[in-house]
């Protein structure tokens, strides 16, 4: 598994400002991974969460940490595919807009 990505200059900005929001989170964050699932599926779990939520930066956010852990293309698409019957078509396609960010920005840096 690689490096996690550095997270966007607005959210290092905040967490600065804001020192205890940023353990606060931290803490929330690590009681979450408690319990019997692996890293891949918490991942995954996550990314489904966010689109679920429509939260366009944490959806970009859970994209860029899932190809870090290697989780295919393939799988994140299908976390895409899964959420249609749930959040509509239109939604849908928004997330899958917003994952193909990811993606194109991840194919010009690796080619």
């Amino acid at each position: 598994m690689g490096t996690m990505p550095k997270p966007p200059e607005t959210y290092e900005a905040f967490i600065e400002r804001y020192p205890k929001l940023k353990e606060a989170w931290e803490k929330i964050a690590e009681a979450g991974k408690d319990g019997p699932l692996d890293e891949k599926t918490i991942r995954l779990i996550k990314l489904g969460v966010a689109i679920g939520a429509m939260k366009e930066g944490a959806v970009h956010s859970s994209a860029r940490k899932a190809l870090v852990q290697n989780i295919s293309q393939e799988e994140i698409e299908q976390a895409i595919t899964l959420a249609a019957g749930t959040i509509g078509l239109p939604s849908t396609v928004a997330v899958y807009s917003w994952i193909k960010d990811v993606l194109d920005k991840k194919d010009k840096c690796c080619q």
